[in-house]
């Protein structure tokens, strides 16, 4: 199974599944599909898709799933404290 992050960075960017659907090509019904997982992207379509967040395909897309998002802030948080304490 694919995993996928599409629903969480379509979010942040303030993005309809209609506007993401437009920017890379495909019905908005296909992004709802990715994101419930429920249909797996060609190359083509998940490289379109990460152009359009300005990320690496595997932040998009994972064979392995992802940590949650509130694993993901706490992390996020540690880094950033390591850092400020340097």
């Amino acid at each position: 199974m694919v995993h996928n992050q599409i629903t969480l960075f379509r979010i942040e960017r303030g993005l309809s599944r209609k506007d993401l659907a437009a920017a890379v090509g495909v019905n908005p019904q296909t992004i709802g599909f990715l994101e419930r997982g429920t249909y797996n992207p060609s190359v083509e379509l998940a490289l379109k898709l990460a152009a359009v967040f300005g990320v690496p395909v595997d932040t998009l897309f994972s064979l392995n799933g992802f940590p949650s998002l509130a694993t993901q802030i706490a992390g996020n948080a540690n880094r950033q404290k390591e850092f400020e304490d340097d």
